[in-house]
């Protein structure tokens, strides 16, 4: 059976990187395109993690949802895109218990199903757990008009990426800070995929959590964009606009996960790499677990897409006492 998952997994993948370049294939760069990321770069390289993602305080209202009556929570972005559907923030709230630890769910590139994630925000609550399910940049209820899931998210426009990812990191911070104002004091976070970079990230500049899972997380950028069969279309645009690695390396101390020290303690995160993942290399994964000593690191038989990760890491923070137990020193 081990052959017969690795072959569907693989192929699984593959398929899912055909597919991305197809999508991507809408998007190319023009004449200005290098001049506009070197301008945009020189103008970040001064700043820290601290500044890039630095976050104004909001006083949102809950609203309920349509047909379930699931709270959300939405406000205007302090990062503004220029796509009026992605420059509006947007959490759904899973929180039975006031002032309860939240756990922050950051979904997969191009996720366009929540039922799973609504799933476990009811385990996490089961566990007394309250938990917020956020619609990342240019996802779910944050899609312009035309384009599809997460089209925009990653792309060969990479200052439009870099910025997509300095909305999802200023976002959390924001809605972090807003439920410290509702009397939570202590988080968790469960990333995956996209969702996971921008965790990452976001474990480089908030200190409050008692546990950071980030599942098949990008982490290494430059295979992801140099490298990786889900960026054939990116990288070729890249290379016909004069856009080197040398260049993009010069924004590596903000949005690149191997250069975040974790302000929570290596201590508190799971890493979980899938033996076959294309996408998000295993090898890459262990990099990263390396560099972070004292974290925890799981290795499990899918791809990238699969069912089986989320379920070892549940049992993971169940059994070493993350949930359901007192972990919070």
């Amino acid at each position: 059976m081990k052959p017969i998952r690795r072959q569907i997994a693989r192929a699984l993948d593959f398929a899912m990187c055909i597919l991305v370049n197809r999508i991507q294939r809408r998007h190319r760069l023009n004449g200005a395109s290098r001049a506009t990321l070197e301008g945009y770069i020189r103008e970040c390289e001064p700043l820290t993690p601290a500044d890039f993602f630095s976050a104004p305080e909001i006083d949102p209202e809950p609203v309920s949802e349509p047909v379930t009556g699931v709270p959300i929570l939405s406000w205007e972005t302090p990062r503004p895109s220029g796509y009026e559907a992605n420059d509006r923030a947007h959490v759904l709230l899973f929180t039975p218990h006031p002032g309860a630890p939240t756990v922050l769910m950051l979904h997969a590139l191009a996720s366009t199903n929540d039922k799973g994630y609504r799933v476990w925000a009811r385990r996490f609550n089961d566990a007394g757990w309250n938990a917020c399910f956020v619609h990342l940049p240019y996802h779910y209820s944050r899609v312009p008009p035309g384009c599809y899931n997460g089209e925009l998210a990653i792309s060969p426009d990479l200052v439009r990426t870099a910025q997509g990812l300095r909305q999802g990191v200023t976002e959390v911070r924001q809605l972090m800070a807003w439920l410290r104002t509702q009397g939570v004091s202590e988080f968790g976070l469960w990333a995956t995929s996209y969702g996971g970079w921008i965790g990452a990230l976001l474990l480089g500049v908030e200190p409050d959590f008692r546990f950071a899972v980030l599942q098949a997380p990008i982490v290494n950028v430059s295979h992801a964009i140099w490298q990786s069969a889900a960026a054939w279309h990116v990288r070729s645009e890249l290379k016909r606009s004069g856009i080197t690695p040398e260049l993009v390396e010069r924004h590596q101390h903000l949005t690149f996960p191997m250069f975040v020290t974790p302000k929570c303690g290596p201590d508190r995160v799971i890493l979980a790499s899938g033996q076959w993942d294309r996408i998000s290399r295993a090898e890459d994964i262990r990099t990263l677990h390396e560099a972070w000593p004292g974290s925890a690191l799981i290795s499990v038989e899918q791809g990238h897409y699969g069912l089986r990760m989320a379920q070892a890491c549940f049992d993971h923070l169940v059994a070493h006492r993350f949930i359901g137990g007192d972990r919070s020193g």
